[in-house]
């Protein structure tokens, strides 16, 4: 399609922080973008749907610092939509609650640039709930009215009818006012709301950060002031805040607060990703690690002998989901009959590989309990003779253990690699500014390639001490070889799940926090 001589803005509510909450139509505006632009509220993990090559500017603002005016912002997306590029405005929450899209909006149609408003969840309403508050309920009040808690009631001139909105609703939304918490106090008790009327502030809510202080508008203050409570915030004022100590669900979630640092390749942190999110961590997808087809053309020679001579071999074991994977990939543009495998017996380490291999309708032999290529060869060694001829198609970087035993056992073994691991660095700024800043809770490896390649990712980022600086974290491994490999790297591992799984692993780490929480 030919490119527009003017772009196309779109400005998009980030929702309120949890990256699953953004809309669909926001996360297709984010996809097809040539440059996003975002603030400091939208969550920095939304940024990992962009399209490759598109460019990401970040114009957010602090409390005490603007990084750029409002006027900048705008005069930027006016810019770049003229020089023919698809923009989206990123924000947090929705764009039109107190996120000045109207003005953005004013200027780009000034300068006949399309656009298109593309709303988000608002805090004021997702915020409250994650905390256990519903802003309305039939038993204590049907309005609310949100309001901005940047414009301080003492000032002269205001914009908000104190007299009228202190008694005008049943629930009071304040956005951003945690430093005027005190003036707001005061107007509202001046114009007739009860001293003892509850309330609730949320800091960085639906977040693994989110904190909630409760109280009334008698104690608010002195609480914010005795807890260092600060911004960013949302403010909720009224009888419905009583419903927290009911409601409140997010924050009784086992992983609550945890923020999990993925580091598999991107293609595999699915699975990992929506166990930690379904129990309330936040998962954080680094992938350090990424699968390509072998590189090497003496290793693609060897692989390719090997796939058309398939009709020789007793033993096919495969070791891992990429394993068989890019077998069968290979296979496929090589348009090798699978049937010249019909000799063969078809076995597998771990449940996951075992369900790949029935995918592609074999039947693979696989040990019960414990999924390590030990208890594979032990499972398998009755049925192993002498003279055999076996295939292990792998990674570059696999163990021995296996094709030693298996030689030991007196077998022709042929070792294949059908794909290799290479460093994967995208991002690597952002993530030890996250390390070093401790914001990273929980580490999971899930291979011995994803510790290596972590550490040698922050060496090569300037870290004099990899291992120590992951040292705030706790670390989880996979199975026994990777703790071993973690062990031996400096680490001290805190979870090892009982079967070599992402599913045992994350049930390892959420039994263990869980009793924590109930202690």
């Amino acid at each position: 399609m030919k490119r527009l001589s003017k772009g196309k803005v779109y400005l998009v509510g980030a929702g309120p922080g949890d990256p699953k909450l953004i809309t669909v139509r926001g996360l297709e505006a984010i996809r097809k973008a040539d440059v996003v632009v975002y603030d400091r509220l939208a969550n920095p993990q939304l940024l990992r749907h962009m399209k490759p090559g598109a460019e990401r500017i970040y114009v957010g603002k602090l409390p005490d610092r603007h990084t750029l005016r409002q006027e900048v912002i705008s005069q930027m997306l006016v810019d770049l939509a003229l020089q023919g590029k698809v923009v989206t405005r990123l924000k947090g929450g929705d764009p039109t609650v107190f996120g000045r899209a109207g003005e953005e909006a004013e200027l780009l149609a000034e300068h006949g640039i399309e656009f298109e408003m593309v709303p988000g969840i608002t805090s004021a309403v997702a915020v409250p709930a994650y905390a256990g508050i519903p802003i309305t309920h039939r038993d204590f009040t049907s309005s609310v009215a949100i309001v901005t808690g940047h414009e301080c009631p003492k000032k002269t001139g205001s914009n908000i009818n104190w007299a009228k909105l202190s008694t005008a609703t049943g629930t009071l939304i304040f956005l951003m006012g945690v430093s005027n918490i005190g003036a707001i106090r005061d107007v509202l008790i001046e114009n007739g709301k009860p001293a003892d009327t509850p309330v609730a502030l949320i800091r960085w809510g639906t977040r693994a950060d989110q904190q909630t202080l409760t109280g009334t508008l008698a104690t608010i203050e002195d609480q914010v002031r005795a807890s260092h409570f600060q911004s960013p915030a949302v403010i909720i004022v009224g009888e419905v805040v009583k419903l927290r100590e009911k409601l409140s669900w997010y924050e009784k979630k086992p992983l609550f607060g945890k923020r999990v640092l993925i580091t598999r390749s991107g293609s595999q942190s699915g699975e990992l990703a929506n166990l930690i999110d379904e129990l309330g961590g936040e998962p954080v997808e680094f992938p350090v690690i990424r699968m390509q087809p072998p590189s090497r053309p003496e290793t693609v020679q060897a692989l390719d002998n090997a796939l058309r001579s398939l009709a020789k071999y007793d033993w096919i074991v495969f070791t891992s989901v990429n394993g068989v994977e890019y077998f069968f990939r290979r296979m496929k543009e090589l348009k090798v009959d699978v049937r010249t495998m019909h000799r063969a017996r078809i076995a597998a380490v771990g449940p996951k590989t075992a369900e790949a291999l029935l995918d592609r309708g074999l039947v693979a032999d696989m040990p019960p309990g414990q999924y390590t290529a030990e208890k594979l060869f032990e499972f398998l060694a009755p049925d192993l003779k002498p003279g055999q001829n076996a295939l292990l198609p792998r990674a570059d970087i696999a163990a021995k253990q296996l094709p030693n035993r298996l030689r030991e056992a007196g077998l022709n073994v042929t070792e294949v690699d059908v794909y290799e691991t290479v460093l994967c660095a995208d991002n690597g700024r952002e993530l030890l500014d996250m390390l070093q800043k401790k914001e990273i809770h929980i580490i999971t490896f899930t291979s011995s390639s994803t510790v290596k390649n972590l550490l040698t990712l922050l060496s090569q980022l300037g870290a004099e001490n990899p291992a120590q600086l992951l040292e705030g974290a706790e670390i989880a491994c996979i199975g026994p070889v990777t703790a071993q490999t973690a062990e031996q790297s400096g680490l001290k591992v805190h979870y090892t799940a009982k079967e070599a799984t992402v599913a045992s692993l994350i049930e390892e780490i959420a039994s263990r926090n869980a009793s924590k929480h109930e202690a």
